[in-house]
């Protein structure tokens, strides 16, 4: 299993010349805590494993505002390209190198979801969500519809704080991530995402109560978490292709 591995840079990996669609995260707030390396491995598929960083897998909740989403050479969707969404997320290697695993993708908006679950086979969840800004604190709140475990709540308040002189390596590990895996039937698939890197804030957690995790088949995490704050970035994203 890799270990603080240099693989991962601030420099995106590749370059999306044909993306399939663009989009924007935006206020961004990414929640992390160690885990057992064995038990994440479990939880993924054949072609993949599990990358660590200090003896530790590491495991996200991130909220954060999606917006913009947009087809190559159309304008923004309106409605339904803008929307609050939720993440719980680990980090990999697989044949494409280092890379993204989606435990949960929930938004706010239905068809997105179905899209997605349909195209990219991704887990993509219907939830009532909102975020809330007030001065620097943050409040992003969830509460699961569709497709379960139905109810399943995340509530996350935490106050914004000052640009981050230099990213520690940690940082680079947590975000420098340019691909996402995902699984197309049976068969394991990558894309290529590309945005630039990630203009990272300190940030202290004022409250979090949260039921994601628990639903993706984590136990509680133990601890507090590691937190980091982003206004966003732009992205691009090229269509999943077999590995």
């Amino acid at each position: 299993m890799p270990q603080d591995d240099a693989a991962w840079t601030g420099e995106p990996r590749y370059r999306v010349d044909r993306p399939v669609m663009t989009q924007r995260w935006l206020t961004l707030t990414s929640l992390h805590w160690r885990y057992d390396p064995i038990h994440v491995q479990s939880k993924l598929p054949p072609g993949l494993e599990v990358a660590t960083f200090d003896g530790s897998a590491w495991v996200g909740l991130i909220p954060f505002q999606m917006a913009d989403i947009a087809a190559r050479f159309t304008p923004p969707i309106p409605y339904f390209g803008t929307f609050p969404e939720t993440n719980i997320r680990t980090y990999v290697e697989g044949s494409e190198g280092p890379g993204i695993w989606f435990h949960s993708l929930d938004i706010s908006r239905l068809v997105p979801v179905l899209v997605a679950r349909s195209t990219y086979r991704l887990p993509y969840m219907w939830a009532k969500m909102s975020l809330d800004r007030r001065a620097s604190r943050l409040t992003y709140t969830a509460r699961r519809r569709w497709p379960g475990p139905r109810g399943a709540r995340s509530h996350v308040v935490v106050d914004t704080g000052e640009p981050l002189p230099e990213p520690t390596a940690l940082d680079h590990f947590l975000t420098a991530q340019w691909g996402l895996y995902t699984m197309l039937g049976r068969r394991l698939s990558h894309a290529r995402v590309e945005h630039e890197p990630w203009p990272l804030q300190g940030a202290s957690l004022v409250t979090v109560d949260d039921e994601f995790m628990e639903a993706a088949g984590y136990p509680p995490p133990i601890g507090d978490p590691y937190v980091l704050y982003s206004p966003g970035v732009n992205v691009k994203i090229e269509r999943p292709r077999f590995v």
